[in-house]
């Protein structure tokens, strides 16, 4: 991926990885449009960002996606990267009867929204030069983490699709990227400030340097590359042991 000269809408860009994502592609000299659903976020991202722009969208709403994709081919005609970074993280309590709101929420924010906003947006995205559709996993779609194993599913999902993607259209213009952060200091399961999760600024500093190599997987740490070559014959005794340091086992 080119880092400079290019429109870039990210979804889930007014807090986290991708608020901090906008912000440094915005830097490097990109027109960056950011969604999300909490207005008052957006508006201070782009107030802190001048030439950043914002629109309002409702991920789990599929009308939204085709009436926020149709303004965005409209206004930003040169639109070429997409960024499906909007995602929720919540407790799903597996182990017993899981509440199916919150199981469909999370189905329809991390891996339906992805699927419909990519394709609203894919036609038009085939048309440009250096386009690229960069989906946000997780380390956690390959080593789940049991207390949220809705979330994990969906990523582990999303990455499967984007395998898929990559290949239908590997003759295309369209370049297929996969950015899957490990445990990051951010809102989500309230790890702001745990010690043990990697800073903010360290990751997206990572990740960028890694988008510009042209790499198809974004793995920024030793744990995150590890964590990505775990699945397997064996994968258990990994799995068993990186959910036991959540559980105190």
């Amino acid at each position: 991926m080119k880092l400079t000269g290019n429109t870039i809408f990210i979804t889930g860009g007014g807090s986290g990885i991708g608020r901090a994502l906008a912000e440094a592609l915005h830097k490097r000299g990109n027109q960056v449009i950011i969604s999300g659903r909490r207005v008052e976020r957006l508006q201070a991202t782009i107030d802190a960002n001048p030439g950043m722009r914002a629109v309002s969208l409702d991920i789990t709403n599929p009308a939204d996606i085709q009436a926020v994709a149709a303004k965005l081919i409209a206004e930003y005609p040169n639109l070429n990267v997409l960024i499906n970074n909007a995602g929720i993280m919540l407790p799903d309590g597996a182990q017993g009867q899981v509440d199916d709101e919150l199981a469909r929420s999370t189905v329809d924010t991390n891996l339906l929204g992805p699927i419909r906003m990519t394709s609203a947006l894919i036609e038009h995205l085939k048309k440009q030069d250096s386009a690229v559709v960069a989906n946000v996993t997780s380390v956690l779609a390959f080593v789940p983490l049991a207390i949220t194993a809705v979330y994990s599913a969906t990523k582990a999902a999303l990455h499967s699709y984007t395998l898929s993607q990559r290949y239908l259209l590997r003759d295309s213009k369209v370049s297929f990227i996969e950015i899957a952060p490990p445990w990051v200091r951010t809102e989500l399961m309230n790890s702001s400030e745990e010690e043990r999760a990697m800073p903010l600024d360290e990751f997206i500093a990572g990740a960028v340097e890694q988008l510009g190599t042209g790499a198809k997987e974004i793995l920024v740490g030793g744990q995150a590359v590890n964590m990505r070559a775990n699945p397997g014959p064996n994968e258990h005794a990994w799995v068993n042991q990186f959910n036991d340091m959540f559980n105190g086992g």
